[in-house]
Formats: structure tokens, sequence, C-alpha cells
């Protein structure tokens, strides 16, 4: 019988005709299935950890945890596995509605989203400068940007230019950084880390000052002004002198 004060029966005895089972099956979690998606998110986790020279298949395959020749029957080879990842970057990304009146605000917005995204992942400045974005998949993108060019006024073959020229400088730019983070690193001991700009400006503006003035008088002039604080202002003023140059074949609109 039970105990009363606790309430619920005490667990009988097994009866002497009860037959041994076998423990329970311990049961497996199911194995995620691959797919592209995951190949290629398993690609950026290799390429921000070793860099784009150290990414392979095999690494990829590595991280995961499946045999390499698996990859094959969803990405054909590692630069279709680079084009994939370039082009998931652009997942998101919209261009807005051409204003002739905004163009120049909107290639700036572009431009800094472009480099936020680029700046996201380790190396893949190098990545986009190896690939064209005339797929399927990118095209859109291309003829957004053009639009904007070609209705604020540009001349067609200025307009033609300034998409692949914006483009240029901004994977230049971001490969830059990138040179410099992996300088970093290296300093850190390997550990990721982020350049010490301002150091770095005032090294540069004192050796600059203290070159000898009369073989370098434009060098130590602009001593306090070739080297910025931060890597966002040197972007935007650069970007700025290609805007500026952009408006100067616009037609005049009195005319």
């Amino acid at each position: 019988m039970s105990d009363a004060a606790a309430g619920t029966p005490e667990t009988p005895p097994p009866s002497p005709w009860e037959r041994e089972r076998p423990a329970r099956a311990r049961v497996t979690p199911a194995r995620e299935p691959l797919s592209r998606e995951r190949i290629v998110e398993a690609a950026f986790v290799v390429l921000d950890r070793s860099g784009l020279d150290k990414l392979s298949m095999r690494q990829v395959a590595s991280e995961l945890d499946v045999a390499v020749s698996a990859l094959y029957a969803y990405v054909r080879s590692k630069d279709d596995l680079l084009e994939l990842m370039y082009t998931r970057q652009f997942a998101g990304f919209t261009l807005p509605e051409p204003d002739p009146e905004r163009w120049q605000e909107q290639v700036r917005d572009y431009a800094r989203s472009w480099r936020r995204i680029l700046l996201s992942h380790r190396d893949m400045a190098r990545i986009s400068m190896a690939h064209v974005p005339f797929t399927a998949e990118l095209l859109p993108y291309v003829e957004a940007l053009l639009a904007i060019f070609r209705t604020a006024g540009l001349p067609d073959r200025i307009a033609a230019e300034a998409g692949d020229l914006i483009s240029t400088y901004i994977d230049g730019f971001v490969l830059e950084e990138g040179m410099w983070q992996d300088r970093a690193a290296e300093q850190a001991g390997g550990t990721p880390a982020r350049p010490d700009w301002r150091e770095m400006a005032d090294d540069m503006q004192n050796y600059f000052a203290s070159l000898p003035e009369g073989d370098f008088p434009h060098l130590r002039a602009l001593s306090g002004s070739m080297v910025t604080e931060s890597s966002d202002e040197r972007f935007d003023i650069g970007l700025e002198i290609i805007l500026r140059g952009l408006a100067s074949y616009l037609p005049d609109r009195g005319a």
C-alpha cells in the first residue's frame, strides 16, 4: 500500500514472468541536411578565421564535418564557391529609385553601404575585385546604379564608366584597410586587431615634418593634412573628389 502522507503508490517489484527488455536505444539527433546555403555559410567562417589564401574546399568540408566530395553535389569548384559568396553579399542590399536632385547623396549612401558590407568579412574586397557583377542575380544592381547616373544627366560615356570607377575605389580602399588590419594582427601575435589610426597618423605626420624643407617643401607643408585621424574620413574625402569630378560633366541646366 502507499504511504498515506506521500499520497502516491510505491513502485511494485518486477513480476517473475516479466521479460527482460534491452535498454532503450539512444536517439542520435538527425544531422542537418547539406545545402548550398550551409556550404556558403561555412566558407565565410573559414574565410574570417583563416583568410582567402587558406580558404579551400577541404577546409569548408572540415567545418561542416563532411567529406570534401559531398560539397561537389552543390558547388562545382572553389571559384564557384567564391562567386556564391560574392553574390550572397548582395542579399538585402537595395538601391533607391533614381532622383536627379539627390544623385550624389544616393551614390554616397551606396558607397558607404557597400564598404560596410565588404568590411563585414575578411578579404571580401579581394573576392569582390575578382568577380564582375554581370550574372543574372547581380545585373539588376548594376542597372539600378547606372540609372542613378543617367537620370542625373551624366553623358552616356561618363555614366558607363562611373559605376566601375566607384566600385573600384570602394574595393581598393577596403583592400588597403584589410592589409593594414592583417599587419596589426601580426604585430599583436596573430590576434585580430584594428589598426591604431591615430598613432599611425601621428607617426607619419611627425616624419613628414622632420624632412629637410629644402628637399621636401610640399611634404612638410602638408604633413598635418596628408593623414587623417580615421579611415572613414579618408574614405569620404576620396569619394567626394570622385563625385565632384563626375558632377563637372553635367550639362549646364540653365542652358
